[in-house]
């Protein structure tokens, strides 16, 4: 395990938060850095047609090593870690034979991970994790990824015993802004499905994921003396105010789960005159997720004609787009590959836990890309944030059920 934990903490060191208002690909250059580390690795081990794109996509192949027809399958996983919470200076700590009590991840800030707050330690007692001092995030979101899809390669080219088809690696950039796969280029891939390698605990398999849309909503307001504000003052911070309270109160993200929807409020910047608002929409089901958008729309046209005569013009502008859509439907005519890796998994002895995913993965586009790609576990808990922590029991059976899907997809028959 030694071997994954120093790839890992080589991977997590490298700064890649991605950047969400930066027009570029990768959105920031510090990408790079860890892509074109990752070319080297890849070349290192032993893979061939090892590339990297001007958007910073790599691709790599571990070619066949049987004399009969074998689909040619992929693993994807992105590179860049997540704007929410900096991702500079990651210093992971180790945590060996963990006794199921408090960790101190930064004494002096008196931050803790317990499992009085988050229970999912508890499954893992006398593992190893590895945490955050509490100052960055992680970054097993989705370097975990990386590491286990490099080692299973890594691990296959040393086991040639081992019969597999051509299989194809892919990592990107800026999935955490959802661009990951803007740039993916499905063709030169050239497999017949993927499985991304980002899920959480060990044994979640997924392949249906949230019809997910983002808004961005300007409020105008008039700014007048509020000595003399009577019937003439607007202020679109109240007017946002309202916005908010007109969603539905208890279809937000930490009231929801399962197939649940939300919408979630991500950002509010604003003053007397403007104000601005930022909101995602979810939903796992198509007809409830265009009526979400449309209640934002209606909620826009309900305060444009409460402020039409005093205001003369829209008070409130939206603008609202699709993100990404539930790959399920891509999958399911597919639902083989889904199978697949539940048999990879039960012949590891890991209890498939097949569950949709509340968010999205490169994986989702993909599949409306030509590519399906359900998604599979990397091994992290609370993403984004100073309590990210990966059990690295939880890796090495990631990279096992890698090399199993390959082992099967080349000893299956396939209609």
């Amino acid at each position: 395990m030694q071997h994954i934990i120093d790839r890992f903490i080589s991977y997590v060191t490298i700064d890649t938060e991605s950047d969400a208002n930066s027009p570029t690909t990768p959105s920031t250059a510090k990408q790079l850095d860890l892509a074109n580390h990752l070319v080297h690795e890849l070349k290192t081990i032993g893979l061939s047609d090892v590339t990297i794109d001007e958007k910073g996509y790599v691709m790599g192949t571990l070619p066949s090593n049987v004399d009969h027809e074998v689909p040619t399958i992929g693993f994807v996983s992105h590179y860049d870690t997540s704007p929410d919470f900096t991702g500079k200076g990651v210093t992971p700590q180790i945590v060996s034979n963990y006794d199921g009590g408090d960790i101190v991840l930064n004494a002096e800030k008196n931050i803790i991970l317990s499992p009085s707050y988050f229970e999912d330690l508890l499954l893992y007692k006398g593992q190893t994790l590895i945490t955050t001092n509490g100052l960055t995030l992680l970054g097993a979101d989705d370097k975990a990824g990386l590491t286990e899809i490099v080692t299973a390669m890594e691990y296959l080219v040393q086991h040639p015993e081992i019969k597999h088809g051509t299989i194809r690696v892919g990592f990107t950039p800026d999935e955490e802004i959802g661009r990951g796969a803007d740039f993916f280029d499905v063709e030169k891939f050239d497999a017949q499905w993927a499985y991304t390698m980002d899920g959480s605990q060990i044994g979640e398999l997924e392949y249906e994921n949230f019809n997910a849309a983002g808004a961005k909503i300007t409020f105008k307001g008039k700014s007048v003396h509020p000595g003399y504000a009577k019937d003439k003052m607007i202020n679109s911070m109240l007017i946002a105010n309202d916005f908010i309270n007109a969603l539905p109160k208890n279809e937000i993200p930490q009231e929801t789960e399962g197939y649940e929807g939300f919408f979630h409020v991500t950002a509010l910047t604003g003053s007397l005159e403007e104000t601005h608002l930022e909101l995602i929409i979810r939903d796992h089901d198509r007809t409830k997720f265009e009526a979400r958008k449309e209640l934002v729309l209606k909620i826009v046209q309900d305060i444009n004609m409460r402020f039409a005569a005093q205001f003369g013009e829209d008070i409130c502008i939206a603008k609202v787009n699709d993100q990404y859509y539930n790959m399920r439907e891509k999958v399911e005519p597919m639902y083989f590959i889904v199978d697949l890796a539940e048999k990879a998994m039960r012949e590891l002895g890991i209890q498939p836990l097949i569950k949709p995913i509340r968010g999205g993965t490169d994986g989702s586009r993909l599949s409306y890309m030509g590519l399906p790609c359900p998604n599979i576990f990397a091994g992290g808990h609370n993403f984004h944030g100073k309590y990210e922590y990966v059990p690295v029991e939880s890796m090495q059976k990631a990279v096992e059920v890698i090399v199993k899907i390959a082992e099967l997809t080349a000893t299956t028959k396939f209609d």
